[in-house]
């Protein structure tokens, strides 16, 4: 399909705004210009409480934000990790985000502000949102949370956490989790695939822009074969949750989602895998200017709330 036309304009907008590559910038220019990309989230919709909380992980504490929705509860749980290449990012940047999706979903949302490289580099962030769900999974009844009922989300960069989280908390026997929720995942860093050729130019992301960021998450060239880095490499995937893996078809990352989502039913998990026509990566936080990205939002919402209502 052709580029989608709000996409198409926003590249447009991006490109006479005449904005530096991301590898000619540093970690903190970086992080200044992307506090703008949550304006784009549009309008944020009515919850009934948002606090914000310290809690503690390996030799530090890191921030949370709880997304509370309107009624009584115990509500199902929903962690989510924001993307940025694990550079950039933070909880402002997906704030309007995990409000919609507390409000369509009837979830209480706990959005994580994991360390970013390349101060804290692999595996600290990953470690950091393992620690943030077994949290979660604690303390989920004292925030009006059902600890029966937890599920894990985030896009590209958080996608790559969420998927290496749901894997370890199989692998350790750790917190049970419900079903989780990829949004144009990193999941083969490095990956040489056909969307990466296609794609690696002209569409947001750039195949620069993700060297860029695997040099400042990775402490070196062979961890990319470590499965906390690279989830798809992982042999057996069996026993994972109910996954919702989404993709945009102008995204470096398309193919390597498509792939884990299929490694995924190869091996028994019931997953819903959608490509968004014509949409490039970043398009979910952007609702307010690309009706896709609203799109994608609640269909994220529509099916916490469709798994958690069969359990």
């Amino acid at each position: 399909m052709a580029l989608d036309p709000q996409a198409k304009a926003f590249l447009e907008m991006n490109e006479a705004a005449g904005a530096p590559r991301t590898s000619s910038m540093t970690p903190e220019e970086n992080r200044l210009r992307t506090a703008e990309i949550g304006k784009l989230a549009g309008i944020p919709k009515t919850v009934a409480r948002v606090e914000n909380r310290l809690i503690p992980v390996e030799a530090a504490q890191i921030g949370i934000r709880i997304y509370t929705p309107q009624g009584t509860g115990p509500f199902p749980v929903f962690v989510y990790f924001h993307g940025g290449g694990w550079v950039i990012g933070d909880l402002d940047t997906v704030d309007t985000v995990c409000r919609n999706i507390a409000h369509e979903s009837d979830c209480l949302v706990v959005s994580v502000d994991y360390r970013l490289a390349p101060e804290h580099k692999f595996p600290i962030p990953v470690n950091d949102c393992y620690a943030a769900v077994e949290w979660v999974a604690r303390h989920a009844a004292t925030l009006q949370g059902d600890p029966e009922k937890i599920a894990i989300g985030g896009d590209s960069a958080g996608g790559n956490l969420a998927a290496v989280v749901a894997q370890l908390a199989k692998e350790r026997q750790g917190p049970a989790l419900s079903f989780q929720a990829l949004i144009y995942p990193a999941v083969q860093l490095g990956s040489d695939t056909e969307s990466y050729r296609e794609n690696g130019e002209g569409y947001f992301l750039t195949a620069d822009s993700m060297n860029w960021f695997f040099k400042q998450y990775l402490n070196g060239e062979e961890e990319k074969q470590n499965v906390l880095a690279s989830p798809l490499l992982r042999e057996d995937l069996t026993g994972l949750p109910p996954t919702l893996l989404i993709t945009a078809e102008y995204d470096p990352l398309r193919d390597e989602g498509a792939m884990y989502a299929q490694k995924l039913r190869e091996a028994g998990v019931p997953v819903e895998y959608t490509c968004y026509e014509g949409m490039i990566h970043g398009f979910f936080w952007m609702g307010g200017i690309m009706d896709k990205g609203a799109q994608a939002v609640s269909q994220v919402a529509n099916s916490l709330r469709s798994v958690f209502m069969r359990l």
